[in-house]
């Protein structure tokens, strides 16, 4: 249906343009649209926000989300969408946003948001997928692939180290290279190469000193050079600062309307400050953006309300993750039942900010419990969000409680906790919530707590007390439904945590880096985010990455590796070993034991979804790509596999790892040249060069003695002259011998 992203993106494109239309081309005609020339081909498109669903507004555009919007369906938002570690779910979700895009003539959504979530304080989370590359990467990879395949383009967001909230216009981030590309890049990596995205968004903040919108290394160096990406680089609303300078540096499109910037370019044009292939390159891409859109709108275009809810409802279901059951749940339809908490008749099923969507139907918990029961279960507000405690609505809390056969509580934090625009303070639930929940178990221990939250909350030790914990995160419109399907077992609850759940903030790798100070964030943590900081420190956690539990039980066994040229096959035979029907996600997780380079313990590289009936069993074959076993040389700058012995652990989660063996790869990282500032260590990487090393420096006696062989193997072997005495002429023939490699 679409035509290639690459297509007519040269100047050819532009042809009987003049320099004055070829300048408006690089920004929008106002907030939402860009520029046109009906009479060269090229009509007028429409952007709008996403991701989780189309914010079209139907009046004067603005950033943050105050203006109405048209109806459309508000599927789950990003910290729900990869809950579901499901590429099969979030492509049917892209697919159904894209139709509605087309339906309102929106020819790119600006989605999706898919920066590593390095701290759980940052304000907006809840848009953003995960604090690992891998799984972020895969989930960005299926939405954008089936959002475009549709006719619409995505515009994935927001390139690059766009972390936090906090001074989000100005923030310098000082991160070193390896991490950079290893963790904050990688994922665009993989959604950029394979899914080659129609836009992509830039973000605010600058890196190493550089604004990212006048960043060339980032924008042009990595991006197009390394990457190959051949689309439109997009600036977040607002974040040029300098036209001229971002075009040179490989923006393509300032966003919204800015005509003072648009004469500065043009100005700096005449000047020839930028030059005319310089402009060509940016107008060119921008008016190949307009022709492949134009050719996908269909002014007759509908889509299905009915359709879509049931869409959002499937994901919202697999969404749901189960931290917690001593066997209350699920509930029995029959049984005496209890709802406390705001949230269960006013859902928080969204984000705040940019990406507020309009639903066109919202279902909540509380409905949806009574009409799947037939009862009139009583409920009690509770709390109002935002509000200290309020004794009465405790007192009236309690005395529902009292006597049922068990009390659901809804707790969570509101749109004023967490938002665009603004960090949270701490990872605490509202002291209010926590207190009415002490009253609730004093009254009645037969207590499940449902969780409404965009990031990871700290876990009191009220809610550990609770016979079970649901984490709904932020479900959209359909959640109220599928929280009452998995409360009483209509459902069997699937979803896995995307983000660790640490017992407190103190615990987490970010935590005396984030947010910095002084307009400058520094990632101290580097390599160690998320779980694989926890895990190289050793730390206990509540709940960990990838975890999340069921109503029946699934066994691992057989598990085979092999290395091929793609990577490393895993297969394992998974079996339903409980009584109800369910969906596993086998997880798989890769470290490096003698690696010469730093590594985390372990990292996620790939996983697949298996759905089971009871006593069934299947044999789930992944690969673990290359891509997701390489790491980032700082010395060659470039992408390596390293060769040696790999250990590949299989499981449910980061720490409930079933089975695990090891396998031999060979990796693909270049021979060095051996010079006088090498080490004897890295003459040992040199096939061949064990042997050479040992009959050089065997007249030292140095190579026999564990503790001289330690100290002597990181001398640069240009200092053994003067340390051991050996003749210069000697170290040339040696160095000459090694690079031989005969």
């Amino acid at each position: 249906m679409t035509a290639s992203p690459e297509a007519g993106t040269g100047p050819a494109t532009l042809a009987g343009l003049s320099t004055e239309q070829k300048v408006a081309l690089t920004g929008g005609i106002d907030f939402w649209h860009l520029h046109f020339a009906p009479e060269q081909g090229l009509p007028e498109i429409m952007v709008t926000d996403g991701p989780h669903g189309l914010r079209k507004q139907t009046g004067e555009g603005d950033h943050l989300g105050l203006n109405d919007s048209v109806d459309s369906t508000c599927y789950p938002p990003a910290v729900g969408l990869s809950a579901t570690w499901s590429p099969r779910l979030v492509a049917a979700v892209a697919r159904a946003l894209a139709r509605e895009a087309l339906a309102e003539q929106v020819s790119v959504v600006l989605g999706p948001g898919m920066n590593i979530k390095r701290s759980p304080l940052c304000g907006r989370n809840f848009e953003y997928f995960s604090e690992d590359p891998h799984l972020a990467g895969e989930i960005a990879v299926a939405y954008v692939s089936a959002l475009q395949d549709e006719g619409v383009g995505a515009s994935v967001k927001h390139f690059a180290l766009n972390n936090q909230e906090t001074d989000r216009m100005r923030v310098d981030v000082e991160v070193d290279e390896r991490t950079m590309h290893e963790v904050y890049l990688r994922a665009f990596r993989a959604v950029v190469t394979r899914a080659r995205p129609w836009t992509v968004m830039c973000s605010y903040n600058s890196v190493g000193g550089t604004l990212v919108s006048q960043n060339r290394h980032l924008l042009t160096e990595v991006l197009r050079d390394r990457w190959g990406y051949e689309g439109v680089v997009v600036s977040d609303w607002g974040a040029v600062v300098d036209r001229p300078a971002a075009v040179r540096a490989g923006l393509d499109l300032q966003m919204p309307a800015d005509p003072a910037a648009e004469q500065d370019l043009l100005a700096a044009v005449e000047r020839g400050d930028v030059d005319e292939e310089t402009l060509d390159r940016a107008a060119g891409r921008v008016a190949a953006l307009i022709r492949r859109a134009a050719e996908n709108l269909d002014p007759g275009a509908t889509y299905d309300r009915d359709e879509h809810h049931r869409v959002a409802l499937e994901a919202a279901r697999a969404a749901i993750v189960l931290l917690a059951n001593d066997g209350i749940l699920p509930l029995d339809p029959d049984a005496r039942l209890a709802v406390v908490g705001d949230f269960a008749q006013t859902p928080r099923y969204q984000g705040a900010g940019s990406s507020h969507v309009n639903p066109t139907i919202l279902t909540t918990a509380l409905d949806a419990l009574r009409e799947q029961t037939g009862a009139d279960i009583p409920f009690a507000r509770g709390f109002v969000p935002g509000d200290d405690a309020d004794e009465a609505l405790v007192r009236e809390a309690v005395g529902v409680a009292e006597g049922a056969d068990a009390v659901i509580v809804f707790l969570g934090l509101g749109e004023d906790v967490e938002s665009e625009g603004y960090d949270r303070e701490d990872m605490e639930l509202p002291a209010a919530q926590v207190a009415l929940l002490e009253e609730l178990l004093a009254a009645n221990p037969e207590v499940v707590v449902v969780l409404s939250n965009g990031s990871a909350v700290r876990l009191p030790g009220a809610v550990h007390r609770a016979r079970a914990v649901l984490e709904t995160w932020l479900l959209g419109q359909a959640g109220g439904q599928a929280t009452a399907e998995v409360l009483l077992g209509a459902v069997n609850p699937s979803g896995r945590l995307a983000e660790t759940i640490p017992v407190r903030l103190e615990d987490t790798p970010s935590y005396l880096h984030f947010p910095g100070d002084s307009s400058r964030a520094v990632y101290g943590e580097g390599l160690f985010v998320g779980y694989r900081g926890l895990d190289a420190r050793g730390i206990e956690v509540d709940f960990p990455f990838g975890h999340g539990l069921g109503y029946t039980d699934f066994a691992y066994s057989d598990l085979e590796l092999s290395a091929g040229a793609d990577g490393i096959d895993v297969a394992v035979t998974i079996a339903n070993t409980g009584d109800r029907a369910g969906r596993e996600v086998v997880q798989a997780y890769v470290s490096v034991p003698g690696s010469r380079v730093t590594r985390v313990p372990r990292a996620l590289a790939g996983f697949a979804e298996v759905e089971l009936e009871p006593g069934a069993s299947d044999r789930v074959r992944l690969t673990l790509a290359n891509a997701d076993l390489e790491y980032y040389s700082v010395r060659e700058h470039a992408w390596e596999v390293e060769s040696g012995t790999y250990r590949v652990a299989v499981g449910a989660s980061s720490r409930d790892l079933r089975l695990e063996g090891e396998v031999e790869v060979e990796g693909s990282a270049p021979v060095r040249t051996i010079t006088e500032a090498s080490t004897p260590l890295e003459v040992l990487e040199v096939p061949g060069g064990e042997a050479l090393l040992e009959e050089f420096l065997d007249g030292m006696g140095v190579m026999a003695d564990p503790e001289m062989r330690k100290m002597a193997e990181q001398i640069p072997i240009g200092r053994l002259t003067g340390i051991a005495a050996i003749t210069r002429e000697d170290l040339a023939a040696f160095i000459d011998r090694v690079n031989a490699r005969d």
